[in-house]
């Protein structure tokens, strides 16, 4: 199976999908980490325009057909990457569910991101700002939400593992 998660820096989604991960065993696929490794091996340098999707993609396709579980844990703000991630799961022969995670209370996720640290060598965090101004687009499928404003990370993971029971059950 394939998990997409998506949402806003700072909104929970890495938080999320790692413990999500732990939980199930399935395989964490964090475009940051990606990135950033590209980054810091001195061959690429920012926009990467999409590379780090690409090489995650291959990867989760090859994670699947190996048999393991991914969850895909990245912004995945824009239309299209959220369609290529279904054509991987696609590809691969495994169901899709896509997750978005949101922090309804500003004053909340603007907390959040100006008082994180990043655990990625080199990364440098968005400001609540570029945050703000960042392309998004609405999903146009109907996605798992998961609001975590308010919400501890063990509510959050209650709320995200009964909403993919439910949906995969279907």
């Amino acid at each position: 199976m394939l998990i997409i998660f998506g949402g806003l820096p700072g909104s929970g989604k890495t938080t999320l999908a790692r413990e999500l991960a732990r939980r199930t065993g399935a395989f964490h696929l964090r475009i940051d980490l990606i990135e950033q490794a590209m980054r810091n091996c001195g061959r690429m340098q920012a926009p990467l325009d999409g590379a780090g999707y690409h090489v995650a993609y291959a990867l989760a396709e090859d994670n699947m057909r190996n048999g393991h579980s991914v969850i895909a844990d990245s912004v995945n703000s824009l239309q299209a990457t959220r369609d290529a991630w279904l054509e991987v799961a696609h590809r691969a022969g495994v169901k899709a569910v896509e997750i978005e995670i949101q922090c309804s209370d500003a004053q909340e996720h603007r907390r959040r991101v100006e008082s994180r640290a990043t655990d990625i060598e080199g990364l440098r965090l968005p400001t609540w700002q570029e945050i703000l101004s960042r392309e998004y687009h609405p999903w146009i499928r109907e996605p798992i939400v998961i609001d975590t404003a308010g919400r501890s990370v063990e509510q959050s993971i209650a709320a995200l593992q009964a909403a993919l029971a439910s949906r995969i059950c279907r």
